[in-house]
């Protein structure tokens, strides 16, 4: 399992971005959570294969409809350890 932690920049607030986040990762099997930042941008924590991952990044660096993704930030934080639940939103 891999855990990635992404910042999301451009019109993401108020496009329902969030909610559509969390269900497209939910069929992916993707485990993690989704919220906003007082800043403007989203914030996402992603965990699941290199197989599931690589089509919730591509979600995120195209977002929802409405919504105009002008960079996404990535960090690595594998630890070994999984995260436990579903993919929820975070307020």
């Amino acid at each position: 399992m891999k855990r990635v932690r992404c910042l999301v920049s451009g019109r993401v607030q108020g496009v329902f971005f969030r909610g559509a986040t969390e269900r497209r990762m939910r069929e992916l099997g993707v485990r993690g959570w989704v919220r906003n930042l007082p800043d403007g941008r989203v914030e996402a924590l992603l965990e699941g294969s290199d197989e599931s991952l690589v089509p919730a990044l591509e979600f995120l660096r195209r977002g929802p409809r409405g919504a105009e993704v002008t960079r996404v930030e990535t960090r690595d934080e594998s630890t070994g350890e999984t995260l436990a639940g579903d993919f929820e939103i975070r307020r």
